[in-house]
């Protein structure tokens, strides 16, 4: 079908072009509300900037599609195969993209706000600067995936994969990741204040200059995690092992460590951290080995 010919139908009060093959169409800017698009081909399609408030895509091939700033609040993706699509800008507000593959996918400044991605593939996905505040996450791929300053605020992310993603930055205050496997993920610089990370692998993963204050972190494995400069005021990190964890000019003011291991912590120049603490920690460094003889003589 023409494009010219699609239009004309809408604008005549036709809505169903399921099952269309539409490759490559050039539909920028067109306005095609509550239009069902289902199972329809629009791989290459140019829906840029158009208007798509409440239109269906269940099924559809959007493969390599540009819908960057397209309106699509509350829009139904199910199932849809949005591989390697521009989606950067656009407006998915409370849209419904559950089991969607967007493998590849460039949302970079994109709205989903209240979006379900419910067991969706965004695995290598660009989402740096995107908002999902209150999305529902829930078992989605996430491997691999650029997440540079994305806001996350009260998503759910039960039983997602994040192996290699980037949160450098990220929004993740209140955000519940208890007992899932961060190994080696990237947090540095991002907003943690009052999570949940109790229970969590986070070996080598990295937290440096990281804001989070009154984080749960009780249980959670942080074997040689990167905590430089991160602000941990109130954190609970009872029962965590931080063997040879990087703690360097950490704020640690009324964080409490009950039943911690401390062994080979570096603790250079952390704040609030007592010397009780600091006396059942083991480091060969020069500056170390000094402090020790120093809280030593004082004993004496």
């Amino acid at each position: 079908m023409k494009e010219q010919e699609l239009i004309r139908r809408y604008e005549q009060g036709e809505r169903d072009f399921s099952g269309l093959n539409l490759t490559g169409a050039d539909l920028r800017k067109v306005i095609l509300i509550g239009v069902n698009f289902s199972k329809t081909n629009l791989t290459g399609a140019n829906l840029s900037k158009a208007f798509l408030t409440k239109t269906q895509f269940n099924g559809a091939l959007l493969h390599r599609t540009n819908l960057s700033f397209a309106k699509m609040g509350e829009t139904r993706m199910a199932d849809a195969d949005l591989t390697k699509s521009n989606l950067s800008g656009a407006f998915l507000v409370k849209s419904k993209l559950p089991k969607a593959n967007l493998s590849g996918a460039n949302l970079t400044g994109a709205n989903l706000t209240g979006a379900n991605l419910r067991r969706a593939n965004l695995c290598s996905a660009t989402l740096t600067f995107t908002n999902l505040r209150e999305s529902n996450l829930t078992g989605v791929n996430l491997n691999w995936a650029n997440m540079y300053e994305a806001k996350l605020i009260a998503a759910r992310l039960f039983g997602a994969e994040l192996t290699g993603v980037n949160l450098r930055r990220a929004y993740l205050n209140g955000i519940d990741l208890s007992a899932v496997d961060l190994n080696g993920v990237n947090f540095s610089e991002a907003k943690l204040n009052g999570a949940n990370l109790a229970g969590a692998n986070l070996i080598a993963t990295n937290f440096s200059r990281a804001l989070m204050r009154n984080i749960k972190l009780n249980g959670a494995d942080l074997t040689g995690a990167n905590l430089t400069g991160a602000n941990l005021v109130r954190a609970n990190l009872n029962s965590s092992k931080l063997y040879e964890a990087d703690l360097s000019e950490a704020d640690l003011n009324e964080a409490t460590f009950i039943g911690a291991n401390l062994e080979k912590a570096e603790l250079f120049n952390t704040i609030g951290l007592t010397p009780k603490m600091k006396s059942h920690t083991i480091r060969k460094d020069e500056w170390y080995s000094h402090l020790l003889d120093i809280m030593a003589l004082r004993k004496s």
